[in-house]
């Protein structure tokens, strides 16, 4: 059986996990419907990690995992948001996971 998001006219498939099997279908309405599976209300936060994960991909073509995820976020935000609570606060089932299956790119790897 396959598993997918409608949003609009978009009908997205996803893994049994809830991630995209392809990325390029991912918009903002797409985000905001996984989130709504999530349990999670985006906000202007939300959105900053979500951005900065594509970005992120965009450069390097990987989901960086937890760890380096929060290296880079300080690096560009400053200790506040590069800060391990912080992301957690937003994603509490594991800012590297979810932010990427809300931003519509792969499971990071190194991530169970």
């Amino acid at each position: 059986m396959s598993m997918q998001y409608k949003v609009g006219d978009i009908v997205a498939d996803h893994d049994e996990e809830g991630y995209l099997t392809d990325i390029t279908v991912w918009n903002r309405d797409l985000a905001l419907l996984i989130a709504k599976t999530e349990n999670i209300e985006l906000t202007p936060e939300h959105w900053e990690v979500i951005d900065f994960l594509r970005e992120y991909y965009e450069e390097y073509q990987i989901a960086p995992a937890i760890r380096i995820l929060v290296k880079e976020m300080k690096k560009k935000f400053g200790p506040d948001k590069g800060d391990q609570k912080y992301l957690y606060e937003l994603f509490p089932y594991g800012p590297a996971k979810q932010a990427c299956k809300i931003g519509g790119l792969p499971k990071p790897t190194g991530c169970i």
